[in-house]
């Protein structure tokens, strides 16, 4: 396990000077207190129902989180890390990339966590920066590791600073996959609301990109879009209903939503995994993993990725 407390903790010799300082910079650890209503805000902006008693009613005797809620807490934390030593950094050339969320343990549908994040990777892509941060949110009583996300923003226009161009292998967190050839195992097409990125945000991302037209204007779309982790909620509900829980799921966004869409999510069963396509009728890819067996713990994966990009999670039991 490696102790993000380190200067050094993500040091790669292939780093730029400019990287490494950044990496080296530390960063505070982040707390995050919620509720039943936050998890409930939270399910209820991924496209839960009043029917869904078990994700919209607290005294349900089954009430609990979407297994993509594990993306809110570590928000402050990621959303957080500075990037303005990036050259030519604008935030409104910002777009999320990439997610990878990996569930530790048992989700609390209330409670205090505490996020402690680093920068992991950056990459020079010649006409924009790709950084990834790493987030491990943990119990601030216990000490229990429950979630780890690792987030990938792109920032156009910032590139150019020399660093390294190609990423290392991080496992399932990097991985990709492409859908099987042959018709989907299970499809589920859900109409997203005109209103879907303003009631998402409440959940923590206020990136005005979501809701402000002029801001979304200034970075080249004709109108506010979804945010990408409401897709990855979205496309992860899916599959959550068609095939069960599962241990951790990798997205990837190559295109946008607008809300008011039609997302059809795409699912192809391949042994103990779960493969998905999310297509904004006629846009959005994903990708998950099943459990080994349908009792005890078990193990899934996940997978996510946009207009035909596919990303593949690895098995974690």
């Amino acid at each position: 396990m490696t102790d993000f407390t380190k200067p050094d903790a993500f040091a790669d010799p292939e780093d730029s000077k400019l990287v490494a300082d950044a990496k080296r910079e530390p960063i505070d650890p982040v707390s995050y207190e919620y509720t039943e209503r936050d998890v409930i805000l939270y399910n209820l902006g991924v496209g839960a129902t009043a029917a869904e008693l078990h994700w919209t009613f607290e005294n349900d005797d089954n009430f609990a989180a979407l297994l993509t809620f594990g993306v809110v807490p570590q928000f402050p934390a990621s959303g957080g890390v500075p990037l303005d030593w990036l050259p030519n950094f604008n935030p409104a050339k910002l777009l999320h990339g990439e997610q990878y969320l990996s569930i530790k343990g048992p989700i609390p549908t209330s409670g205090e966590l505490v996020n402690q994040c680093r920068i992991l990777e950056v990459l020079d892509k010649g006409k924009a920066a790709a950084v990834t941060s790493i987030v491990e949110t943990r119990d601030k009583t216990s000490g229990a590791l429950i979630f780890e996300n690792q987030s990938t923003v792109f920032i156009r226009g910032a590139g150019g600073f020399g660093g390294k161009r190609t990423g290392k292998d991080r496992g399932p967190a990097s991985a990709s996959n492409a859908p099987p050839k042959r018709n989907p195992d299970v499809v589920i097409e859900e109409k997203t609301s005109p209103s879907q990125a303003a009631l998402y945000r409440l959940s923590g991302d206020y990136n005005p990109l979501h809701i402000q037209p002029e801001f979304a204007a200034i970075g080249g779309f004709d109108k506010p879009i979804l945010h990408g982790l409401c897709s990855m909620g979205i496309a992860g509900k899916h599959v959550q209903k068609a095939y069960g829980a599962y241990k951790d799921i990798k997205v990837r966004f190559a295109g946008v939503v607008y809300p008011g869409e039609t997302l059809a999510t795409h699912m192809w069963k391949e042994g103990n995994k779960v493969i998905f396509g999310e297509y904004r009728f006629h846009i959005y890819a994903h990708m998950l993993t099943l459990p080994n067996s349908g009792e005890g713990e078990g193990t899934r994966r996940g997978c996510s990725c946009l207009r035909r990009s596919y990303t593949r999670r690895r098995n974690q039991g």
